[in-house]
């Protein structure tokens, strides 16, 4: 039976190229663990990205064919998306190696350590880069399993979503969407929001309700959050941030200049070059922890002065004659228009192009998406989508991304439709303007990060 990372040494990944699985695998080989795993996204004489920076770590990747997979091996991990009847996983019971999840081996790993897990269904991935950044600053040396790439750790050539200090803190993101959090037993426990995301919203409160009682010492509320403050401060071991006021932490003064912003938490100044007023919040978040793990404010600030974001989190790929582009991983209905939001700073028109992801998903949420971006576009501003993003199985697929564009169009929106986003481009040029902002939204599809870069690269 394993119980803890101390039960196995010679670990096995399947679907390991998955942002998730490869952080996990990268934090574990640096710990010492032989690890190993493969993909389907590994195949015979092609250049693999992920595949060459897991390897430069020390991690063997095979092919999805089950020769990774042997007698030594002492355990086997899986995402949620790997299913029973995977060669793989069929190899690993007849040689009756353990299989568990990987929010399982995260859950073993965050006992390892000191843990701060930041939970909330928009912002885990920003607050957790920043306070692992200001951490670093205050020279406590901590560690990070993340579910996005800092960018400050991507330019030592890694993927960016994992690395191991030699402090007693680790930062981890406690996700929602597939329940594991309640497996977590952090000692700091961050709530950042509650937004209609992968569950109804009674079940969200009951799950983060489960996170906050598992929480050891510390629990942080952002109370700007009207669902989150359900869950606000009621014991002396609980504090609580806000943009008002009658908060232990408040950021107040926010302004952004273009692709920067200035606010004041406690009469400290801030300044980040990001954009956003949630950026604002995801920054009092981290703040908050960090000072009362004893980092002072102006520490704070000078190590979110230089912090250089998360891969695809509003990540500026450049402007041309006019026109910024922005790539961002936003695929909720609160993350869109808050990503839109922040983008009507930089430019008087905003043209946002959205791919959302599961047929599932966006049935349960197309009130939600037409809700929240219909009421953040400005008279100027537009809305493009192209069609769901389809990763395989049974789904049923009785909706479209045109219905979310009828709906918007409905409400006196400027809203396209255009179903191959290969087409996108070509159909968008007439509506660019001088002083414009292109921005890309979309998640869970792999080849999201090229359509940006051949965007940028074509306009």
């Amino acid at each position: 039976m394993i119980k803890s990372i101390d039960d196995f040494k010679n670990v096995f990944f399947i679907g390991v190229a998955g942002t998730g699985m490869s952080a996990i695998a990268q934090y574990l080989s640096g710990i010492g663990k032989n690890v190993s795993g493969s993909d389907r996204y590994f195949t015979p004489d092609t250049f693999n990205e992920t595949k060459e920076k897991l390897m430069a770590e020390g991690i063997q990747c095979f092919l999805q064919n089950g020769e990774g997979i042997n007698e030594k091996t002492d355990l086997i991990v899986v995402s949620t998306a790997i299913e029973d009847t995977v060669f793989e996983v069929q190899k690993a019971k007849q040689l009756n190696i353990p299989i568990i999840k990987r929010s399982e081996v995260l859950a073993m790993i965050a006992k390892s350590k000191k843990t701060i897990a930041v939970g909330g269904t928009s912002g885990k991935s920003t607050t957790s880069g920043m306070l692992f950044d200001i951490l670093e600053k205050a020279n406590l040396q901590p560690s990070i399993i993340s579910g996005a790439g800092l960018i400050s750790i991507i330019k030592e050539g890694k993927i960016g979503n994992a690395k191991v200090g030699k402090g007693e803190w680790l930062v981890i993101e406690a996700d929602e969407s597939d329940g594991s959090i309640v497996q977590y037993e952090p000692e700091v426990g961050l709530l950042l929001n509650i937004d209609k995301d992968h569950q109804e919203i009674d079940e969200l409160i009951e799950i983060f309700g489960t996170f906050k009682k598992n929480t050891k010492q510390l629990f942080v509320v952002n109370e700007s959050n009207a669902l989150a403050k359900h869950l606000s401060a009621n014991s002396k071991h609980d504090f609580s941030i806000d943009t008002k006021s009658g908060a232990g932490y408040i950021a107040t003064d926010f302004k952004q200049d273009g692709l920067t912003i200035s606010f004041q938490i406690n009469g400290i100044v801030f300044n980040l070059n990001t954009v956003g007023k949630h950026n604002m919040e995801n920054a009092l978040a981290a703040t908050a922890v960090a000072n009362q793990l004893g980092v002072d404010l102006k520490t704070c600030a000078a190590a979110l002065e230089k912090y250089e974001g998360i891969y695809r989190r509003h990540q500026i790929l450049g402007n041309k004659n006019g026109v910024w582009v922005i790539d961002d991983y936003a695929h909720n209905p609160a993350k869109c228009a808050a990503s839109i939001a922040a983008c009507q700073y930089i430019a008087p028109k905003v043209i946002a192009w959205f791919q959302p992801h599961g047929y599932g998903p966006t049935r349960f949420l197309r009130t939600d998406f037409v809700k929240e971006i219909a009421a953040v576009l400005r008279p100027e501003d537009e809305i493009w989508m192209s069609e769901i993003f389809y990763a395989g199985g049974t789904a049923v697929k009785d909706i479209s991304s045109n219905d979310l564009i009828t709906d918007i169009k409905a409400l006196g929106k400027k809203a396209f439709f255009v179903e191959n986003r290969n087409e996108f481009l070509k159909t968008v040029r007439p509506h660019l303007t001088t002083n414009t902002v292109l921005l890309l939204m979309g998640a869970r599809d792999p080849g999201l990060e090229q359509f940006g870069k051949d965007v940028w690269e074509q306009l």
